[in-house]
């Protein structure tokens, strides 16, 4: 399935170099239509009209009302630790109104690429984000209140649970500031305490703001 690329500035889910880039076609050849950091045009004509997610819902370009105008678009986000190469999983998101077709052929787009896909609903944070990043500040937190060393509590968590890599080691690499962006947005939608962002994340932002 041939699709088009509509860009303005950087991806996280397709940085510069990534081969997705290179195999897009002219709009007019295009079969789905990929916005990447660009406000999105409603085409019916379009099997599929894709936008690249961040930790917004799909519904702040869509609308929370059904609209048959926007009823082929779906959004995506490919996971991403971070500063980390993004990975092979491409988190597909509907509306409860999107048609089948439509997440079909963005399924089909990405498969084609190699990725692995999954559909979840309008959420923020979707599916793994809501999972993991209550686990990384919990880490954090216990490392901040001393409970053991970050080598000794992410050493348990490789041996002890089959991690391939700890979640301090891992938020940490991924940049403790953009940990900081995600965990907020979370905390500011849904409220819950496990998503408040922690000490050392508060600070590494506050120091990126400030140029240090």
């Amino acid at each position: 399935m041939q699709y088009a690329i509509v860009r303005n500035g950087k991806s996280r889910s397709f940085p510069e170099g990534d081969s997705f880039l290179s195999s897009a076609v002219a709009i007019e050849n295009a079969e789905v239509v990929i916005y990447l950091g660009a406000a999105i045009v409603s085409d019916q004509a379009k099997s599929a009209v894709l936008v690249e997610l961040g930790t917004e819902s799909l519904a702040v370009h869509t609308g929370e009302d059904a609209d048959e105008a926007f009823a082929n678009v779906v959004g995506f986000a490919r996971y991403r630790n971070g500063d980390d190469p993004p990975s092979r999983l491409v988190e597909l998101v509907r509306r409860p109104w999107t048609k089948d077709g439509a997440v079909e052929a963005a399924r089909k787009v990405f498969e084609a690429a190699g990725l692995e896909v999954v559909v979840c609903a309008d959420q923020p944070g979707r599916i793994i984000d809501r999972l993991v990043r209550p686990k990384y500040n919990a880490a954090l937190r216990l490392l901040d209140e001393k409970l053991a060393t970050q080598a000794d509590m992410d050493l348990t968590c490789r041996l002890g649970l089959g991690y391939p890599d700890g979640p301090i080691e891992r938020v940490k690499r991924g940049g403790l500031a953009y940990h900081f962006e995600v965990t907020q947005a979370l905390f500011e939608t849904y409220g819950t305490p496990a998503y408040a962002p922690p000490r050392q994340a508060v600070v590494a932002a506050l120091r990126k703001r400030n140029g240090k």
